[in-house]
């Protein structure tokens, strides 16, 4: 056996050699044995090099499982928005953990992730899931090499991170109308709320009596109803800075809000706007039988209720708003130093709800004079 301060090599019965060394007074082995003595030494010297460097890891700190320090890892990210830490572990547990939770960090490798991604990917095509479940995992490894439990990040998969979502359907007024028509009479507003002024599903559940001015026509956007894994509605800020904002209605719309209210709303300024058919926050998974309803009677298909914000978005598009106003109207963040120079007004909003009030009106008198002149009943086209 030959010994150093730092560490000893010694020969097995096997003919192998076996390294030991220390650090911090705890005595650690080489995790293999090697099959010459200038192996061992060349290795021994690297674990050395490593520590005076600050830069060697536990071998023994790898060996959690990814399932343990990841569940730990979203237990301490109190920062996280409870919408985020609910898709958080919902992406952990349906595509990480039933794949990987059980592997230990330091076991983990390339070839890994590649096989989970592509095993991901085909198990519900054209799902943005596993993308934003890779991105999850790439950021707790990155976590994990701060905190030396791993020496790299081994989750790295070309083109995983991209989400690629296929494009959505838009549907046209005289649709929109069809459906604000054929729903439960409650939701019309909504649906005429999540068009033509582009508001996401929870933005629009999130509304209350005192976000509306009659008025002066516009709908304050300041919060959004959140659902849970657990099936629990809580309400927070908007989904970013941008989605606090004022948005204008309309003016052919205001009538079927002002309806709404005095039909549907409690008068408490903080009464919400919409709710359940008995009660309480209205729930995305419920009120998505309510729309399936609505869309078959109306031969719709394949129009998802978010996608009635991409056609108001079209709608205000199509009138003349400029990037900028479009990105007020939906809420959306700056994502480039151009935008940073065009400010989007309210006044200015009012004009582009103006001109899109009569594209509306155009359309709907178009339609009336189609009907007036044909013998059957129009039918709406599917979306495809």
């Amino acid at each position: 056996m030959s010994k150093s301060v730092f560490g000893s090599i010694r020969q097995l019965p096997s003919g192998r050699y076996q390294v030991r060394y220390q650090n911090d007074g705890l005595t650690f082995a080489a995790p293999s044995t090697f099959a010459t003595k200038a192996d061992a030494n060349a290795w021994l010297s690297e674990v050395q090099t490593d520590i005076r460097k600050h830069v060697w890891i536990d071998p023994d700190a790898g060996s959690m499982t990814f399932r343990t320090y990841a569940d730990q890892w979203l237990d301490d990210r109190v920062d996280l928005r409870p919408g985020t830490a609910s898709l958080y572990r919902i992406l952990l547990d349906k595509w990480l953990h039933p794949f990987v939770g059980d592997v230990a960090l330091a076991a983990m490798t390339p070839e890994l992730w590649r096989r989970w991604h592509t095993k991901a990917c085909a198990s519900k095509p054209g799902s943005v899931q596993p993308g934003k479940a890779y991105k999850l995992a790439h950021s707790i490894l990155n976590t994990a090499v701060d905190d030396r439990r791993i020496i790299v990040n081994c989750c790295v998969v070309k083109g995983a991170a991209k989400d690629t979502s296929p494009e959505r359907p838009t549907a046209s007024i005289v649709q929109i109308d069809a459906l604000a028509d054929a729903i439960d009479r409650e939701y019309r507003a909504l649906v005429l709320l999540g068009a033509y002024c582009s508001l996401r599903f929870g933005e629009a559940a999130g509304l209350r009596r005192r976000h509306v001015d009659i008025l002066h026509g516009t709908i304050t956007i300041e919060g959004q109803a959140v659902e849970l894994a657990d099936g629990s509605v809580i309400f927070g800020a908007p989904k970013t800075k941008a989605g606090l904002r004022t948005v204008a209605m309309p003016r052919n719309v205001r009538a079927d809000i002002e309806a709404h209210l005095s039909e549907y709303v409690d008068p408490d300024p903080e009464a919400l706007l919409f709710t359940a058919p008995r009660g309480g926050p209205l729930r995305r998974g419920k009120f998505r039988f309510i729309w399936l309803r609505a869309c078959k009677s109306v031969g719709v298909t394949g129009l998802h209720f978010h996608d009635l914000r991409g056609s108001g978005a079209t709608l205000a598009a199509t009138q003349g708003a400029t990037p900028a106003e479009l990105m007020h109207r939906l809420g959306h963040s700056s994502v480039t130093a151009a935008m940073r120079y065009q400010h989007a007004t309210i006044e200015r909003d009012r004009a582009v709800s103006d001109a899109m009030s009569d594209a509306i009106d155009r359309a709907r008198a178009a339609a009336l004079a189609e009907a007036d002149a044909t013998p059957e009943p129009a039918t709406i086209g599917s979306i495809r």
